[in-house]
């Protein structure tokens, strides 16, 4: 009896942080704190926030105080003080092209990949080399807040290995061309190679295999109809450049008699699985059918400008409705980085100038093509693109306390003007925490900083470069 009565007044007098904590909800990782800007439909923001993540998977966005209340989880990050936002869509690149950084810049676009990148390419790339750059990118990327990007190149196998191992989400997409290419030498070749990539990957939960015809211009109709058809057997997406130069527009007026866009539509690429970039030159016809068809488009704004290509006509994109996110291109020559927050300022200011309209692409719009609308464009934004509950735990701290960030007025401005990659402090990726406090945790930066220098003197050995 003595011993019942004692248990009765244990529970009775049991500390109410103790009681309370008991009936919590369990999770595994709960951010708290910190203006969480949601980028959901309503375009919700948290001044003092929590989010809260079981699994991959966010699994309620609150205030603090109601994330305290009902959640706790065996680890925290503290974000009082700092933005947090969905990670960061880099919509279209190269990634291997890290260690071709600098190689040869200021010429066409066709000069550049016909008389130096295809040649190059040739000599020096292998799996190798893919590993290596796949691995500086993911550094890079990670550091610019980057959780998801698009890719387009060679022995992609090893791009989607790297990127697991990174920790990072990638919708990648195997080399289609009408040329020998460093992995596969034939079409028949890399028909069989997509298979094996596509069947592989099926079903993992941060890399979506693709197959990726290059372009219309370096495509036969027959490459561009069979790697479409099998992308399209396993559901994969597919990655191909579209309208970028005026040559390739030009030359299909003349020999199709119609744009890249019309002629891709009649020949049954275009679809709701369709990531295309660039769409320089798409008129008001152009920019109907890819609404139509739900194409994804992808705006490279330091890329269009470095090569002189053109300037996408965005804000009549996004008029007609298609689905439009923003990428850096590869990293070398036609950028020569990876920092999808440059391209986030230079996408409202090239528009601005181009439509001499201050108002032609606002904060707000680049920062959605940032970011849901770059899931949209890569058709993921059932999954990422905002923090949202059922959504994967995707998501970025930005600090606030570099003389660049304050005063902050308008959180879309910051984010759109002011900030810079450099203050991206930490990064989730579902729910597994990439990069604490500017340290990244899943890669060897040394080492892929140290093997890139070894490969300029490689490349530059091989090119007769000095």
């Amino acid at each position: 009896m003595t011993s019942c009565r004692s248990l009765l007044l244990l529970v009775i007098f049991l500390p109410a942080s103790l009681s309370s904590q008991a009936t919590k909800d369990k999770a595994d990782l709960i951010v708290t704190g910190g203006t969480v800007v949601t980028m959901d439909g309503a375009g919700t923001i948290y001044d003092d926030g929590g989010i809260v993540v079981r699994g991959d998977t966010i699994i309620a966005v609150a205030p603090r105080a109601e994330v305290a209340a009902r959640y706790q989880a065996p680890q925290t990050i503290d974000a009082t003080g700092k933005l947090v936002l969905p990670g960061f869509v880099n919509g279209h690149t190269h990634v291997p092209m890290t260690l071709f950084r600098g190689i040869h810049d200021d010429v066409t676009l066709n000069d550049w990949l016909y008389k130096y990148i295809f040649p190059a390419e040739a000599k020096n790339v292998n799996e190798e080399f893919v590993r290596w750059g796949t691995r500086l990118a993911a550094a890079e990327q990670i550091r610019s807040g980057v959780t998801t990007f698009a890719d387009m190149y060679y022995f992609e196998d090893a791009v989607a290995e790297e990127t697991k191992a990174a920790g990072m989400r990638g919708v990648l997409g195997e080399t289609f061309i009408d040329f020998p290419a460093p992995d596969n030498k034939t079409e028949a070749e890399m028909l069989a190679y997509t298979e094996n990539f596509l069947k592989r990957w099926q079903g993992d939960p941060l890399i979506h295999a693709a197959a990726a015809p290059h372009s219309i211009y370096t495509c036969s109709l027959k490459t561009l109809q069979d790697s479409s058809a099998l992308a399209r057997r396993y559901h994969a997406p597919i990655l191909i450049h579209v309208a970028e130069m005026k040559k390739e527009w030009a030359d299909s007026e003349k020999q199709h008699g119609m744009s890249p866009v019309q002629y891709l539509d009649k020949i049954g690429v275009l679809g709701p699985d369709t990531i295309a970039a660039h769409c320089i030159f798409v008129d008001e016809a152009d920019r109907k059918t890819l609404a139509q068809k739900q194409v994804g488009c992808v705006h490279n704004p330091s890329s269009n400008m470095m090569i002189a290509s053109g300037v996408s006509p965005v804000p009549e994109l996004r008029a007609a409705g298609v689905a439009l996110g923003l990428g850096t291109d590869g990293p070398a020559g036609s950028n020569n980085d990876l920092d999808l927050m440059e391209e986030i300022d230079l996408a409202a200011k090239l528009a601005k100038i181009t439509k001499m309209d201050p108002l032609a692409l606002n904060a707000k719009a680049v920062v959605e093509m940032a970011t849901i609308d770059g899931a949209r464009a890569l058709h993921l934004d059932k999954e990422i693109g905002s923090l949202e509950p059922g959504k994967k735990a995707d998501l970025i701290l930005i600090s606030l306390d570099a003389p660049n960030a304050v005063p902050m007025y308008d959180v879309y401005a910051q984010l759109a003007y002011a900030l810079k990659a450099h203050d991206v402090e930490t990064v989730v990726i579902g729910g597994r925490i990439v990069m604490r406090d500017h340290k990244l945790v899943t890669i060897n930066e040394e080492a892929a900083i140290a093997k890139a220098r070894e490969y300029k003197r490689t490349i530059a050995n091989s090119l007769g470069l000095p």
